[in-house]
């Protein structure tokens, strides 16, 4: 099948169905990616007990922490290339491309390095448990052998989102994820490998999906050819990609920053409650994944409709995106915590974890909508060229109120309801003010956009004559 078939004209044409019709398979993609990610909480738990539960989800906060800057690098390549396809700009796609997987390269190689070396430390100043930190310990060391393969994949994936190709994703993940599921069986029930087993699966499966999607863009025709050999470091490109990625990426650090903070308090808590907390999370994952296709959504048809110049269609994305995730999020977080007891029972059969896990469901999953209408509003921001502002909102309104919680509210009522409850909380506090700042940026940015664009025609026109 040709290319040109998985793409989509996001500038013009109906809204709805094309929305639709690239976030199902965005949305397939990252429940499968969860899934197996499951597979790897559900095996340890099962097969190898509460100890080894804990201990492969007591290092999601951390890993997040340190992935979640580059990631957002990688958002930075998205809203480029997706700008520079509507505008028809080959030049700048071809140089956006080969900057991006240069990044995600460099980043990966950094990933490792530091994050094998440095895993136990970041560990022990978290507070993670005794009875859990030297499997942990193993699990990271293992876990980050694979951050290049995570980059690239992760890069090469935005990439193609950006021509509006959600599915060609879905298929690597699903045939990586499946590799991961037989071997974290194989590792763990087999070979009686504990959390090195679903490390080592996991990694192997993440080699496997950044493989193909290479192999997809050095296949593809026009601009998005990754040839291997021009992937270098270009300053410009690099500059307009980080202009975006970059606070992007420190927003999802700096919110990592608060989780790690969060989850060092429910660690005091014990090993149980750290299991139960682990499954929830887990759980809530789906109903993020689900919700978070619609920001990515908001900055793909964003990014090509301002490159296209076809600025009322803009606050049209807006609308729709805000619809359709607080649908979904209203469905999937209110049937998980519906759901709670028998989904958290997956993940262990120990009633004391399945208790501790519904506790979290119970504050966080049902209003998890508000989270992803929050998001559609960042995606919209980024969409338009604005993503320092969405940075310093997430700093304040979310981070910031977070962290004053646990200091100041969590110790006049410690317990772990308490640490939940500020989640919803910051979410509506967020939503309201990336509101304010889309209406008021929105209209200054298309006043200036519209006033420029007038100008470059007028300046066509005199040349012509």
């Amino acid at each position: 099948m040709s290319s040109k078939a998985y793409q989509i004209d996001m500038a013009n044409g109906s809204l709805l169905d094309k929305i639709i019709l690239f976030s199902i398979p965005l949305m397939l993609s990252g429940i499968l990616q969860l899934l197996f990610n499951a597979a790897d909480i559900v095996v340890v738990g099962r097969f190898a007990g509460s100890t080894s539960l804990a201990a492969v989800g007591a290092t999601s906060t951390l890993i997040n922490l340190l992935v979640n800057l580059f990631i957002g690098l990688s958002v930075g390549a998205n809203v480029v290339v997706a700008k520079h396809l509507g505008a028809h700009n080959d030049e700048k796609v071809v140089s956006a491309v080969h900057t991006a997987i240069f990044i995600a390269l460099v980043a990966g190689a950094y990933l490792t390095v530091f994050g094998v070396l440095a895993c136990r430390t970041l560990l022990e100043w978290m507070s993670t448990p005794y009875d859990v930190i030297d499997l942990s310990t193993i699990y990271l060391r293992i876990y980050f052998l694979g951050m290049p393969a995570t980059m690239v994949y992760n890069f090469g994936a935005a990439i193609l989102r950006a021509q509006g190709d959600t599915k060609r994703p879905l298929y690597y993940l699903s045939l990586a994820g499946v590799v991961n599921v037989l071997l974290n069986l194989f590792f763990v029930i087999v070979l009686h490998m504990d959390v090195a087993g679903v490390a080592l699966a996991t990694i192997a499966s993440q080699y496997i999906s950044a493989f193909l999607v290479v192999v997809c863009l050095r296949n593809e025709e026009g601009a998005l050819h990754l040839d291997l050999k021009k992937v270098r470091f270009n300053k410009s490109m690099f500059f307009e990609i980080a202009k975006i990625g970059l606070p992007a990426g420190l927003q999802s650090s700096v919110f990592a920053i608060s989780n790690v903070v969060i989850q060092s308090t429910v660690n005091t808590f014990g090993s149980i409650v750290v299991a139960g907390n682990s499954a929830a999370s887990n759980i809530e994952g789906f109903v993020y994944t689900a919700m978070n296709t619609f920001y990515q959504a908001a900055l793909s048809f964003t990014g090509q409709s301002v490159g296209a110049k076809n600025y009322k269609r803009i606050n049209k994305i807006m609308f729709t995106c805000l619809g359709l995730v607080t649908i979904t999020g209203l469905i999937t977080g209110v049937g998980a915590y519906r759901l709670g007891e028998f989904l958290v029972g997956i993940y262990s059969t120990d009633p004391a974890v399945v208790a501790a896990g519904c506790v979290r469901l119970k504050y966080v999953s049902q209003v998890y909508f508000l989270c992803g209408i929050m998001d559609v509003m960042v995606g919209m921001l980024r969409g338009i060229g604005y993503s320092v502002m969405p940075m310093i909102v997430a700093l304040l309104g979310v981070c910031g109120f977070r962290l004053a919680w646990i200091y100041t509210i969590f110790p006049l009522n410690p317990i772990v309801d308490s640490i939940y409850i500020s989640y919803p909380i910051s979410w509506i506090l967020a939503f309201t003010v990336h509101t304010v700042c889309y209406v008021v940026l929105k209209g200054r940015w298309q006043r200036k956009r519209e006033e420029a664009d007038r100008l470059e025609e007028e300046r066509a026109l005199l040349e012509n004559e």
